[in-house]
């Protein structure tokens, strides 16, 4: 007969969910009628499961995501905001991050974008991808920071975003940016070409990029490395946040 002892060593041996299984077999008589190879596959399955959410669950943490719950289940689509529910279902199945793709979505403020953006990043940390999400004053700000502590700690931080799986950059050039972080914008671009995939978020055309980047020719650079050959998703519509303010002022 297991004893307490038993079902701790399962969690010293770290199988906790198949330990948890077992606790359940032994409980519920349902699983008498189970045989033994039965049994077996069912406490693989959980401790599987359980390790599979668990990486999950440290992927999306490492990633930074502002709303770490964001996912495309959650996503809204009304009929004004023209946004294709198939289109972001493939999307969400990440064949354009294993391509080292482009997506570039744009709408005006408070119509969903970044929700969009941190959805299809968590779908990409479903599929085990790593993922690391900045809104793009920040990463400047962080870069910044890095190269005045002139400790290697800016090659360290500028690397991360080098070999990310997928890089997602929000708040695009909702600001100017710097030459100097023009620069870093555009070495970490050049370096993931082909090499790694990149979604943008912006309230701004491409076309319109130009405009917050000192240097005409360090812009183009960029624009060019970004929006060739990315897939496009314009979102029309109300301000998503008063709509759940409405909606949840109605429930209430």
């Amino acid at each position: 007969m297991l004893t307490e002892e038993d079902f701790h060593r399962f969690t010293e041996f770290r199988c906790g969910a198949m330990g948890a299984r077992l606790r359940e077999m032994v409980d519920d008589p349902a699983f008498d009628a189970m045989t033994f190879e039965e049994k077996m596959k069912d406490l693989i399955d959980a401790e599987v499961a359980s390790r599979q959410e668990r990486k999950i669950a440290k992927l999306v943490k490492r990633a930074g995501f502002k709303i770490p719950d964001a996912c495309v289940e959650d996503i809204v689509y009304l009929p004004d905001r023209k946004l294709s529910k198939d289109r972001i279902l493939r999307l969400s199945e990440c064949r354009w991050v294993e391509d080292r793709g482009n997506v570039v979505i744009i709408s005006k403020t408070s119509r969903g974008k970044s929700y969009i953006a941190q959805a299809l990043g968590t779908a990409a940390c479903r599929k085990a991808h790593d993922v690391v999400y900045t809104r793009l004053s920040d990463m400047c700000s962080k870069l910044n920071q890095a190269r005045d502590a002139n400790d290697g700690s800016y090659y360290e931080t500028i690397s991360s975003l080098k070999l990310a799986t997928l890089l997602i950059i929000d708040d695009f050039m909702t600001t100017p940016i710097k030459t100097v972080n023009a620069i870093d914008l555009f070495e970490i671009m050049e370096a993931r070409e082909g090499l790694g995939a990149t979604l943008i978020a912006s309230q701004l055309e491409p076309n319109e990029w130009y405009l917050r980047i000192e240097g005409e020719l360090m812009a183009d650079s960029i624009l060019n490395r970004i929006a060739t050959g990315a897939t496009f998703i314009d979102i029309e519509g109300p301000s998503m946040r008063e709509y759940f303010a409405k909606k949840n002022a109605k429930e209430q």
